[in-house]
């Protein structure tokens, strides 16, 4: 139940051919990245020697999406090289705890096909509210399952909410159902802000206020007054009308980069896949005779290639665009300058001693509701500091644009100001280590109208395909968690040209 950037948008979605195919019901994948990587056309070609030639795919970006599309590719016979830059074009592997729903199944047997364990089991969490601790949200599925919503609003502990408040969210469903996730749905829906959504279907202020406010703070990075509504009903069908089982989520063990992309990266390069570091792109070539883009720049180099996927985040394809007088030539990428970005930092402390947590896994509402973070005990998710006889803690901040500026120790002082409102131990804890990481437009920010400047999977290039959580599929919506947060979302068809 505890929504968060890495959690509705992280499904991968491929087709019925791949190993990965995602088997549950559409409406679990329309709130989240997916991946639809298909060759229609044989991947080959003649060559001189009469033999044939697989056709060769160049990835900018090694996050979930590059990834994926890298994964799919590679089992289709294509040659795939993947680049890569300082901080892997925009992944947002660095950005946050993310973790891991019951309806990924797609991503649970990627993990069974690499062999690995990376996950714990599912875990209890907790929202607070500037005023203390709202709501804790249990393990459902060890719960008596009941129809939708009945099982959030049955088992869910509201601590200091009452029952008429909390039926005000029945409401919402009304909403939800109507966005079936349509060109015309989000149409409808995205000129509006989340904050008005919540007005309009008659949901109190002290749920909107102590519970969905801080929720969607930490989903969409975003106060509800500068979210879409359309985003936030693709958000909220895990909230309300999602099976009570789909409520549970897994957390990583480690960083994702350690435990997943790495295994995965390795399998990857035992199918030929090319992974060529430090490479950023400075522009892209394009030949007038076919209408294709033949090559990728990075500094001095050029890479061709009969197909280029950009799996990038907001902020890095639109340097990308600056640089790239091919790209700005086109409407629909001149469109996406208008899209913008949100700041994330991540703050991760030792201290001196043990404290006491209620729950491992918490959302919380900053005090002036500017911005919301949340707090991660590392003692219990992650295998490096299980068993630490001092305490550790991961706290991660979103639209955070007054935090970023800081020097170090005053956001170890304001983290720490925080962590003592919501578990008074805190105050009385010292910190002795610290890990600070900045991420000045790393987040995609949703806001009202911006569906009008997202780009479709492929583009008016027949060979330059997009991915990210800024891309509308072909189901109308975007996908890209995600924290996440992040996959490739086009139909990838090759033709034999």
């Amino acid at each position: 139940m505890l929504s968060s950037s890495w959690s509705w948008r992280q499904s991968l979605t491929l087709p019925p051919s791949s190993p990965f195919d995602f088997s549950c019901r559409p409406r679990c994948t329309r709130a989240g990245p997916s991946l639809v990587a298909h060759a229609r056309a044989e991947n080959n070609d003649n060559g001189e020697d009469g033999k044939k030639k697989n056709k060769n795919v160049v990835i900018v970006g090694s996050g979930w999406a590059g990834l994926g599309a890298a994964h799919h590719l590679c089992k289709q016979g294509f040659n795939v090289t993947v680049l890569e830059d300082a901080d892997d074009y925009g992944s947002p592997d660095g950005i946050g705890i993310q973790g891991f729903w019951h309806p990924y199944q797609n991503i649970f047997s990627l993990v069974d096909e690499l062999g690995i364990k990376p996950f714990t089991n599912s875990m209890k969490s907790a929202l607070y509210s500037s005023e203390g601790l709202e709501v804790e949200f249990p393990i459902y599925q060890d719960l008596p399952q009941l129809p939708s919503p009945l099982g959030a609003l049955v088992h869910t502990q509201f601590l200091r909410m009452d029952l008429v408040d909390r039926l005000t969210s029945v409401s919402l469903m009304a909403a939800v159902v109507d966005f079936d996730n349509t060109d015309t749905a989000w149409r409808k829906y995205d000129p509006i802000t989340a904050r008005e959504l919540f007005r309009q279907f008659g949901c109190s202020e002290k749920l909107y206020r102590d519970v969905f406010r801080p929720m969607l703070q930490v989903g969409l990075f975003v106060p509800p007054e500068q979210g879409s509504a359309a985003a936030t009903l693709a958000m909220l069908y895990y909230l309300i009308l999602a099976h009570q089982k789909d409520f549970d989520a897994m957390w990583c063990q480690g960083t994702l980069k350690e435990k997943i992309f790495k295994p995965w990266k390795e399998l990857m390069r035992t199918q030929g896949c090319v992974f060529l570091e430090g490479r950023r792109v400075t522009n892209l070539f394009f030949d007038e005779a076919t209408g294709r883009i033949s090559g990728i720049a990075c500094g001095g180099e050029t890479l061709n290639a009969d197909a280029f996927i950009l799996a990038v985040r907001i902020s890095t394809i639109q340097e990308i665009i600056r640089n790239s007088s091919v790209l700005r030539t086109r409407d629909e990428f001149l469109k996406v300058m208008n899209l913008a970005g949100v700041d994330a930092l991540s703050v991760k402390l030792q201290l001196d001693g043990k404290v006491t947590i209620p729950n491992a896994t918490n959302v919380c509402s900053g005090n002036d509701h500017c911005f919301g973070w949340t707090f991660f005990d590392l003692n219990v998710l992650q295998d490096e500091h299980k068993g630490d006889p001092v305490q550790v803690i991961q706290s991660d901040f979103y639209y955070a644009d007054e935090l970023l500026v800081l020097e170090d120790e005053q956001l170890v002082g304001k983290t720490m100001s925080y962590l003592a409102d919501v578990v008074k131990e805190f105050g009385n804890s010292t910190v002795v280590d610290r890990e600070i990481s900045r991420f000045p437009r790393s987040l995609t920010h949703f806001f009202p109208g911006s569906y009008d400047y997202m780009m479709r999977g492929s583009t008016s290039f027949p060979n330059l395909f997009m991915a990210g959580d800024w891309i509308i599929n072909r189901h109308g919506s975007w996908s890209q968690v995600l924290i996440c947060h992040c996959f490739f979302s086009s139909d990838l068809r090759f033709d034999s040209r």
